[in-house]
């Protein structure tokens, strides 16, 4: 049975696409416009009952938060995940340091880029919350920094933990430029950018003419 991906091209959910195209697991795009709120309807609440993509349907299996989401594939596939425990660990530690950490506070610099540029808040409101979030963001770049060290990847071979962060590395102002002062993370982000399964999965879903314009719009 084919997997049902319930999918919008944010960052969280395109985790999970670099991960099927990596992994090389076929999989049907079930499209959740959320900014038309699509994600609130019954039929979707029913297999997340927090309202958010991504989501994935295997079977009898329902997955949702893009974390568990990684992990599940990963065990179905027995790919980017090792089995032994102290690499495991290791992987686990990033991949919930990226849910508590670096995608919500990133994630807030992206939104208060965009009310700026929209001119949606007054100018001391945006003062204070991006020095907030960027002057957090960019210590949570520096631990990044140096958990790579001289690896090329955060768990030694390239795992769901790299799939994790780098969206959110890629997705900061600048589409991660500006990395001069952290070399390991900006050689770490272009590695894994110049993935072909990597490219492919930022384009799913981006066909559709509607979606694109709208994202573009949100944007």
């Amino acid at each position: 049975m084919t997997l049902q991906l319930y999918y919008f091209p944010t960052l969280n959910a395109h985790k999970v696409t670099i991960a099927l195209e990596e992994m090389g697991l076929a999989y049907d795009v079930v499209m959740i416009n959320i900014l038309k709120d699509e994600q609130f309807e019954p039929a979707f609440t029913a297999i997340n009952p927090n309202n958010r993509i991504p989501a994935l349907v295997d079977g009898e299996v329902t997955v949702f938060e893009s974390g568990a989401i990684l992990q599940y594939l990963a065990r179905k596939t027995g790919l980017f995940y090792p089995k032994d425990e102290p690499t495991r660990a290791r992987i686990d530690s990033w991949l919930f340091w990226q849910m508590a950490g670096l995608g919500p506070m990133s994630g807030q610099v992206n939104y208060f880029t965009r009310m700026g540029q929209k001119g949606q808040r007054k100018p001391e409101e945006l003062e204070f919350a991006l020095s907030r979030y960027t002057r957090e963001t960019g210590r949570l770049f520096g631990v990044l920094e140096r958990g790579l060290g001289a690896r090329d990847y955060l768990a030694g071979d390239y795992s769901i933990a790299d799939m994790c962060c780098w969206t959110w590395i890629n997705s900061y102002p600048g589409n991660g430029g500006g990395l001069d002062a952290f070399p390991a993370l900006a050689a770490w982000h272009a590695r894994i950018a110049a993935r072909p399964a990597v490219q492919k999965a930022l384009q799913v879903g981006m066909i559709d003419p509607e979606i694109r314009a709208l994202w573009l719009k949100k944007d």
